[in-house]
């Protein structure tokens, strides 16, 4: 009898003990809370001032109550988002304890007025929660604008009118066989990692007076001529990233046109995937400025591309590379690479018709290049690169280019072959009015004066600009033709 009221104590006192081990909270700093989402996305768009509420659950999944040091908002001062923690109406607040599991809620609230004139367009907290020495959050996302929002959308045929600002959050598809097409003077805005991609057509219609803008949406003065602000990637187990365009045609995209346009601050400004179509560009590009791109203006591999009056700027790689063969005419256009975010080691503009992968080189025919009209340059002393060797032997394939009447930077490459060389001027400085406020009109004394072939410019009578091109009988090599102050 007293060995069993000895074993029964003994269990009783390991019931006991076992109970008080499981009310003690966890001290395991790798212990993680659950949630019930990563994300708070307030997608109400408010015309007037408004406000909004949402929840997330907080949870515990361990056996063991946990302590949450302290749960807060990371950019309190000033933020429109206001956190109610389990019925507890505050931005912050410390040891908040949560049951075995059991959970908790956190209500968000945020205000916002539309018309603020500094508002963000996207405006971003987060929660933050610091239990035993980790750190966890649930990001905040609000709009703070009156835009058309554009969230990962798949888009059918349709126009976008110029009644007030689309945000593209999350990027969007133009689907096959559909048609987006973009009124004059309307401004797409694209927030960090998001592209327009597009299968089927994109017609952007500008005008010289009202251009269809794509941009960034930071919207402050500091990130005007920031490169890298929005376009998409994608990251590979292997570590390797691929760099969408901003704006990027895929395969099987065709007819695509886009005019009077201005593309800022991307990484790509535009790639063009689609497979060359002899008789038809895949994208004409007219009239339209590329600039501050932290890689490429235009990337294209093995496409068609039409390309006049255009002015591509400040890139951190190449501001055009035509790349994997294809077909592409130039006229009239700048070229100019004075990227001042770091060492540039590409050229303004690289051809090449190849790749090599697992020790086999494939061929893509380079039918044409050709470049009338146009000036290359930049901060590098050769700013063209042809690539059609491996071990310095030529790829078998075509590689077809032609400069004609350009000016051109290029150190000692030899231009004396008359079948890709035509009337150059070779290694001179542009005069372009002013580097430092990005205005590549030529000054009176540049060498790119009355020396465009005019058969050329006979079909644009006018520049970038919209001033006459034709009027002293004598055009001027570039986008831009010089005019008397």
């Amino acid at each position: 009898m007293k060995k069993l009221l000895s074993i029964g104590a003994g269990f009783l006192i390991l019931t006991w003990m076992w109970s008080c081990e499981q009310n003690n909270p966890i001290v395991d700093p790798g212990a993680k809370l659950g949630f019930s989402t990563d994300t708070v996305l307030f997608d109400t768009i408010f015309t007037t001032v408004g406000s909004t509420t949402l929840n997330f659950r907080v949870y515990n999944p361990q056996s063991q109550p946990i302590i949450i040091d302290r749960i807060s908002l990371a950019n309190t001062p000033g933020t429109p988002f206001r956190l109610n923690i389990n019925g507890r109406q505050s931005n912050s607040l410390d040891k908040v304890e949560i049951l075995a599991n059991d959970s908790i809620y956190i209500f968000v609230e945020v205000t916002l007025n539309p018309n603020g004139e500094f508002l963000p367009m996207v405006i971003q907290d987060s929660v933050v929660f610091q239990t035993n020495g980790n750190t966890q959050d649930v990001d905040l996302v609000a709009f703070g604008q009156d835009v058309h929002l554009i969230n990962g959308e798949v888009l059918k045929t349709r126009s976008w009118i110029n009644d007030k600002p689309y945000l593209v959050y999350n990027s969007m598809l133009v689907d096959s066989l559909q048609t987006l097409t973009i009124d004059p003077g309307t401004r797409i805005h694209f927030h960090k990692g998001s592209s327009m991609l597009v299968k089927g057509t994109l017609r952007a219609r500008g005008t010289l007076e009202e251009p269809v803008s794509f941009l960034g949406d930071r919207l402050e003065a500091m990130y005007d001529n920031i490169p890298g602000q929005w376009g998409a990637w994608i990251d590979y187990e292997s570590g390797a990233t691929y760099i969408l365009g901003g704006i990027h045609f895929l395969n099987g995209s065709k007819d695509n046109e886009i005019r009077y346009a201005i593309i800022k601050n991307a990484m790509k400004g535009i790639q063009v995937d689609t497979l060359a179509n002899a008789s038809k560009p895949t994208l004409t590009l007219s009239d339209t400025r590329i600039e501050n791109m932290s890689v490429a203006g235009i990337y294209a591999q093995s496409t068609t591309i039409l390309a006049t009056n255009c002015l591509v700027a400040n890139c951190g790689s190449w501001c055009v590379a035509l790349t994997l063969g294809g077909s592409y005419e130039f006229y009239h256009c700048t070229l100019s690479n004075n990227y001042g975010y770091g060492a540039r080691t590409e050229p303004s503009v690289m051809l090449n018709n190849f790749f090599v992968y697992d020790g086999t080189a494939y061929v893509y025919h380079l039918t044409n290049a050709l470049f009338s009209n146009c000036i290359i340059t930049g901060t590098r002393s050769m700013e063209i690169e042809l690539i059609n060797t491996i071990d310095k032997k030529p790829v078998p394939g075509q590689f077809n280019y032609v400069f004609d009447h350009c000016l051109v930077k290029v150190d000692t490459m030899n231009t004396s072959n008359p079948d890709h060389w035509v009337s150059i001027i070779k290694n001179l400085d542009p005069w372009f009015t002013s580097l430092s406020t990005r205005d590549y009109q030529i000054d009176s004394l540049s060498p790119a004066r009355d020396m465009a072939n005019p058969a050329f410019s006979q079909f644009l009578p006018r520049d970038l600009m919209g001033n006459p091109r034709l009027s002293d009988g004598k055009p001027d090599i570039g986008a831009y033709e010089y005019i008397k102050k």
